[in-house]
């Protein structure tokens, strides 16, 4: 029980704890960009079209709330220095382009080949990038020895 208890405290700590909160808000920013994009752009440039360029455009936003919630509120990377942007903005757009090209792929498939629902594949797409995205930002983007 006492080795159960170790592995609750070890990963359900603070930083866990805000990550999930804006891993949430983020997955929002993106639902709702998408949904906002998505269903105008249906009119216009048809159904699959529509749900690639949505995605993109929902990826773009989620992106820029992510990279400053993470720097500040998760991984508390308070300098805005050149030297440490210079270094965090490239690691993290690259992790970002990485799970951005698994959800493109995600949605092709599901959404646009397979007809799912569009809005339930951009759902499990969100969860499986959140998980992926908080291990890319904590081991490789927001270093505690950069500050």
């Amino acid at each position: 029980m006492n080795k159960i208890r170790t592995l609750i405290v070890k990963f359900l700590n603070r930083e866990t704890r805000d990550y999930i909160i804006f891993g949430v808000l983020t997955t929002i920013v993106s639902y709702v960009s998408y949904f906002i994009f998505a269903r105008p752009l249906e009119g216009v440039i048809g159904r699959d079209n529509a749900v690639m360029l949505a995605t993109a455009l929902a990826w773009c936003c989620a992106v820029a709330f992510a990279f400053v919630t993470n720097k500040l509120f998760v991984f508390k990377s308070k300098s805005w220095s050149f030297d440490v942007i210079k270094i965090e903005i490239p690691a993290f757009l690259g992790a970002r382009i990485f799970s951005g090209v698994f959800e493109f792929g995600w949605m092709w498939l599901t959404a646009v080949y397979l007809g799912w629902y569009d809005l339930l594949c951009k759902f499990i797409a969100q969860v499986i990038i959140t998980v992926m995205n908080y291990f890319f930002s904590k081991l490789f983007i927001f270093k505690k020895n950069r500050m």
